[in-house]
């Protein structure tokens, strides 16, 4: 068969590399080390936009009661600005302060009785490594032989998560990029905003926009608190962990709270922003994909979200059984989705962040640190008996 059948369609060339895959690979925002330093006024606009219609999206599903709705109205809000030609966009600075109130608050919810559930942790932790190596391959087999997808292409779209990794990976390994990152960026923002209202629906979380969080922290209490996690998040950076700046938070608020130094969280607006601004970063991805390049892979996208989901059903189900972890907290630790997603829907939805998180970064390690081994064992081409 003819390499150019190997590929999805709907790029166009330019010296060898698409013009889609140029714009794709331009760092997001939270990847821009100096973009903020350097911001015109025009930036400037393009962010308070984006601000404006995520609020806006976040406020009116918040009014309709609809599960989660601060975050998936925003998404869905400025994914739809995005799609229609509006530059959207937020500055790393933003980003930063974004994730960091995330971890921040999530942090907030631990209590002791959560600490005592780890120890259940270990059993789901490795039934989610074999599932999420089970996810890879089996999305990948789908894409190959109902959309003749290139190996390649097909491992690195099917891998859940590092959204970012897998980018750099496909660019180098000179993947179809364009491809990828909407397969990747469909499942998210489907998994964000239905998650809410099937697990609503099936009374597995809350219904209405009634969200999980601490009383108010006095004045004193909150600069100790943010002092304390900013500085954690720096720590990590530095250390290079992964999602530094919100598990960085995360870590700080968790041991403040954990071990009853601190009470209490953010005010009812910071939390509010928090999860609005997480939204609204979400939504940005489609800034970064043109709407012939989403259209075009868009069966592609659905195809490979409902087999990722019926394998992960499978796992949830073994989980559930033998370990005692409540259901609502399984289904969201296991949805293959982006983590920083995952974790805004736990702290939304009453689910136990530390339950997610544990399991979300571990997925983030699995996922980072096997697919270059993966598409290196299993990428190679080679004739298929479909082909």
């Amino acid at each position: 068969m003819p390499a150019a059948h190997l590929r999805p369609a709907g790029r166009s060339e330019t010296m060898g590399v698409s013009q889609e895959t140029f714009r794709l690979m331009t760092p997001s925002p939270s990847r821009w080390p100096r973009a903020f330093r350097s911001a015109t006024p025009r930036d400037l606009l393009h962010t308070c936009e984006t601000l404006l219609i995520g609020t806006a999206g976040g406020l009116l599903f918040r009014w309709m009661e609809l599960p989660g709705g601060l975050i998936s109205g925003a998404m869905i809000a400025v994914g739809a600005a995005a799609i229609g030609g509006r530059p959207m966009g937020l500055p790393p600075l933003a980003s930063h302060v974004i994730l960091m109130t995330l971890g921040l608050s999530l942090g907030s919810m631990v209590s002791p009785r959560m600490l005592t559930n780890m120890a259940a942790y270990p059993v789901s932790i490795a039934i989610l490594a074999i599932s999420t190596f089970v996810v890879t391959f089996a999305c990948s087999a789908y894409l190959r032989r109902i959309h003749r997808w290139d190996r390649i292409s097909a491992l690195l779209a099917a891998s859940p998560g590092a959204l970012s990794q897998i980018i750099m990976l496909a660019n180098e390994r000179k993947a179809d990029v364009a491809g990828i990152a909407v397969v990747q960026t469909i499942r998210v923002i489907i998994l964000t905003a239905a998650l809410p209202l099937i697990l609503a629906a099936a009374g597995l979380a809350q219904h209405g926009g009634a969200s999980a969080m601490a009383s108010p922290a006095t004045p004193l209490a909150l600069l100790v608190l943010v002092t304390a996690c900013v500085a954690t998040a720096l720590a990590l950076r530095l250390l290079r962990f992964p999602a530094s700046w919100m598990f960085g938070a995360m870590l700080g608020s968790s041991v403040l709270h954990g071990t009853g130094l601190i009470e209490g969280g953010l005010p009812v607006w910071a939390y509010a922003a928090a999860l609005i601004g997480i939204g609204a970063l979400i939504g940005t991805r489609f800034a970064r994909i043109s709407a012939r390049t989403l259209m075009s892979h868009m069966a592609a996208a659905l195809g490979s979200f409902a087999v990722a989901i019926a394998v992960s059903a499978i796992f949830v189900a073994l989980v559930a059984m033998v370990t005692h972890a409540r259901f609502g907290d399984i289904v969201v630790a296991f949805a293959p989705g982006a983590m920083d997603a995952m974790l805004a829907l736990a702290l939304t939805l009453h689910i136990d962040p530390i339950f997610v998180s544990a399991h979300h970064l571990s997925r983030f390690m699995f996922v980072s640190v096997a697919t270059p081994g993966i598409v290196h064992l299993f990428g190679r081409p080679q004739v298929d008996a479909y082909d």
